[in-house]
């Protein structure tokens, strides 16, 4: 079975930084995309960072020239860079991955999140 961790999570003031990681271990063939999203309460989960297998990445407006996503093929890992934050940027972060188990599976993983709390 495949479990992504992820840590980095905490607290900081405005204006401050963290880096979220996110480590996929198990059963592992191949990994595609993976992701960062994101749920404060009241709203929706949206996608905050993306990255396909081949690092092409893609970003919401909202973070944007703030934050940066970034893997490590060789470790399975996915990180998040956080830059400039905000007190809107306060919410959940989950990883999610695109893994190939075998040449013919693949499923999507997520993990079970991590507290991002930015205050004013």
């Amino acid at each position: 079975q495949v479990q992504l961790v992820e840590s980095g999570g905490g607290l900081v003031q405005a204006g401050g930084s963290l880096r979220l990681s996110c480590a996929a271990s198990g059963r592992i063939f191949s990994i595609n995309h993976m992701g960062w999203y994101r749920q404060a309460p009241e709203k929706q989960r949206e996608l905050v960072a993306g990255i396909t297998g081949d690092s092409s990445t893609n970003y919401a407006d909202s973070v944007k020239g703030r934050f940066t996503i970034s893997r490590d093929n060789a470790k399975n890992t996915v990180y998040l860079q956080m830059n400039s934050l905000k007190p809107e940027d306060t919410a959940i972060y989950y990883c999610n991955a695109d893994i190939r188990s075998s040449f013919n599976v693949h499923r999507d993983y997520w993990g079970q999140g991590t507290q991002v709390t930015v205050s004013s």
